[in-house]
């Protein structure tokens, strides 16, 4: 039997391995603030805390989650760590540092072994990893998806006033086909 939620019971939650991680975050956090996703933050070590990643692993559905990012850096097993322990879609959320600057928190979260996948977007890239997070919790609200539908137009129209800047300076544009794909 699934729990009753509110209007304010977490959706989304944003775990971090390190309180550090913080300011990469924060436009994960601002993105949902937008669709007015509610979510919740924590965090937790999958090296320093593997009992509160446990822990909050085996909570998570209960509480009404419905999709997990975590973001990392350098060896990056919270991602993982979460995916093995859950049943719903976990986010990996790459984040830059250390020697390659990231490049191995990607690998880590990229390449899982079968039965433990964790969807994965660019180092650093907490908006999109965010904006996957409300597309997930949209397929079941049809409010977040015309939100969503709205910004993907504003984002285009974002486009076309700066083909429009190019030109406005004279800069030869290329213009698509009348009536083509």
């Amino acid at each position: 039997m699934e729990e009753t939620r509110t209007l304010s019971t977490p959706l989304v939650g944003v775990i971090m391995g390190s309180a550090s991680d913080l300011e990469k975050v924060t436009a994960a956090f601002e993105c949902l603030d937008s669709f007015r996703v509610p979510y919740e933050a924590a965090v937790v070590s999958a090296h320093r805390t593997p009992e509160l990643v446990r822990a909050y692993a085996e909570s998570a559905e209960r509480r009404g989650l419905r999709v997990i990012i975590a973001a990392a850096g350098l060896a990056a097993a919270l991602p993982g760590a979460l995916a093995a322990l859950v049943d719903i879609p976990v986010l990996g959320l790459p984040l830059s540092g250390g020697p390659v600057n990231g490049v191995d928190a990607l690998l880590s979260m990229t390449d899982m072994p079968p039965g433990v996948p964790v969807g994965s977007v660019g180092i650093d890239s907490a908006r999109n990893a965010a904006l996957l997070a409300v597309r997930i919790v949209g397929l079941d609200d049809l409010r977040i998806r015309r939100e969503l539908s709205q910004a993907r137009k504003q984002a285009a129209a974002q486009v076309a006033d700066k083909v429009r800047v190019l030109r406005d300076k004279g800069i030869p544009v290329w213009e698509p086909e009348a009536g083509g794909d």
